[in-house]
């Protein structure tokens, strides 16, 4: 076999594993029966802000996903779907969960400003936040100073911080929410969560101004409620 031939080969192979990979969407997810290939689709988008829908006319609520610290993408494919409906635009917010979330809730209020001016018809930020992402989005909230409506949903997330990130991060905990600001807690059972269950304290429980807390059960659809099942648990309390 010639040097030529081999190279059509390799590229023949390289171009139908590219073109076999799924870009991750709802449709997609709605078609594929593997949540962790789906899981895979929303983790390799590159950092930034993205739609798993078309845009339209009807959406008036922008939408966004963010996953927590070395997620697997999968805890997040039913609970977007669930949320799927005609008035929301559903997004995922990738990020660098490696680092200090400062610069990525910079980044995340620019591409929300952005996608508000792509799209007139937006009303409304709601926010799903999950472990380290739900930590992001309760400090998101203390940068918000938009007249849009806000909706923030931090779910199982250590609001208390943890070690590094207080000291290397200088995190604070968040003391009030705005007025103007829906702000949710959804917390695990700290005893039946694989994150937290092992600390001696629970990182979830702080007390913070203007905040809903909600305390999830035990289980969800026959199976122990632990930490990633609560999106989807807050996903059907919510839709």
């Amino acid at each position: 076999m010639n040097f030529n031939k081999i190279t059509f080969l390799i590229s023949l192979c390289l171009f139908v594993s590219c073109s076999e990979q799924k870009v991750a969407s709802l449709n997609n997810f709605a078609a594929d029966d593997d949540v962790f290939k789906s899981g895979k689709s929303l983790i390799a988008f590159s950092y930034g802000l993205h739609d798993l829908e078309q845009a339209t006319l009807d959406q008036q609520t922008l939408l966004i996903g963010v996953h927590g610290s070395n997620s697997r993408g999968y805890e997040w494919v039913y609970p977007l779907s669930a949320l799927n409906k005609e008035a929301n635009l559903v997004s995922f917010f990738r990020w660098n969960d490696d680092a200090c979330p400062g610069p990525s809730i910079t980044y995340m209020n620019k591409l929300i400003d952005k996608k508000f001016t792509e799209n007139p018809n937006l009303k409304k930020v709601v926010l799903l936040g999950h472990s380290y992402g739900g930590l992001l989005v309760a400090a998101f909230t203390d940068k918000w100073d938009k007249e849009i409506p806000l909706e923030a949903h931090s779910i199982a997330a250590p609001l208390k911080g943890m070690g590094a990130l207080n000291n290397i991060c200088n995190y604070q905990i968040p003391v009030s929410i705005s007025p103007d600001i829906s702000f949710y807690e959804w917390r695990t059972i700290k005893e039946l969560d694989g994150a937290f269950k092992d600390l001696d304290f629970d990182p979830q429980e702080v007390e913070i101004e203007n905040s809903r807390v909600i305390r999830l059960p035990e289980t969800y659809k026959g199976n122990k409620l632990g930490h990633n099942w609560s999106i989807s648990w807050v996903a059907d309390e919510i839709k």
